[in-house]
C-alpha cells in the first residue's frame, strides 16, 4: 500500500511539473530587449539579504532586470509585491529603495505589501490593482508557476527573467519550486484557494 501511495505522489510531482513548464515556456522572455511592451511589471518579492548577511542575489538581479525593462520602455509602472511580516521585514519598502537608488522614479512604483506568496501576488495583481496585462519579473526557475498561476485567472502575463544565481546556491530553492508547483495546481483545482489578504481595489502610483 505505501509503495503505491509512493508511486502515485511521484507521478503526481512529475506530471505536475511538466504540466506547468510546457503549459507556459512560450511566455518567458529572457532579456527586456525581446520582450513586449507591457504597461505593468510585477516585481516578486524576496528578501534583500540572505540569512548570513549576505546580498540576496535573487533580489538585486531581480531589481536589475526592472530597471532595465523601465529603461527599455517596456514597462511604464511597477508593481513591487512581498511580505510585510513585521517593521523589521519588509520586502516591498525595500525593493522600492532599490529601484529609486537606481534610477528609477518613485512616482510609477507603488507597493504591495500583502504579496505573502506567489499566488496571492498575481490575484492581488489583477482584483486589488486592476491589472490583467503584465510583464512579471523573477527567476527561471520560478516564472513556469507565476505564468501559471496567472493563466488561469486569464490574465495576459509574460514573463522577463532575472539572471539566477549559480547552480550550487539555487539548487535548495529548484527543489523547493519542484515541490512548489503541484501545490500550486491543488490550490487552483482541488482547494480552490483565496489569497489570505484581499481588501478594497487600490489605484497605481501614476507621475
Amino acid at each position: 500500500m505505501a509503495f503505491y501511495a509512493f508511486l502515485s505522489a511521484s507521478l503526481f510531482l512529475i506530471v505536475s511539473n511538466l504540466w506547468v513548464v510546457t503549459s507556459t515556456q512560450n511566455q518567458v522572455y529572457d532579456s527586456s530587449k525581446t520582450a513586449p511592451h507591457r504597461s505593468v511589471a510585477l516585481v516578486l518579492g524576496t528578501s534583500r539579504k540572505l540569512s548570513d548577511g549576505r546580498a540576496n542575489p535573487y533580489f538585486d538581479n531581480r531589481i536589475t532586470t526592472a530597471y532595465n525593462l523601465y529603461t527599455a520602455g517596456k514597462a511604464d509602472y511597477i508593481i513591487v509585491s512581498g511580505d510585510n511580516r513585521s517593521k523589521y521585514y519588509n520586502e516591498p519598502a525595500e525593493m522600492r529603495k532599490a529601484l529609486i537608488a537606481k534610477g528609477v522614479p518613485s512616482s510609477i512604483i507603488t507597493l504591495d505589501f500583502a504579496g505573502l506568496r506567489t499566488f496571492d501576488s498575481i490575484v492581488r495583481c489583477k482584483e486589488i490593482f486592476g491589472q490583467e496585462s503584465i510583464t512579471i519579473i523573477t527567476q527561471p526557475f520560478h516564472s513556469y508557476r507565476s505564468l501559471f498561476i496567472s493563466n488561469y485567472f486569464e490574465m495576459d502575463a509574460i514573463v522577463v527573467v532575472a539572471e539566477e544565481p549559480e547552480a550550487m546556491q539555487s539548487l535548495k530553492v529548484l527543489t523547493r519550486e519542484l515541490l512548489a508547483r503541484p501545490l500550486a495546481i491543488l490550490d487552483l483545482y482541488v482547494f480552490n484557494t483565496e489569497p489570505r489578504f484581499l481588501g478594497e481595489k487600490e489605484e497605481l502610483n501614476r507621475p
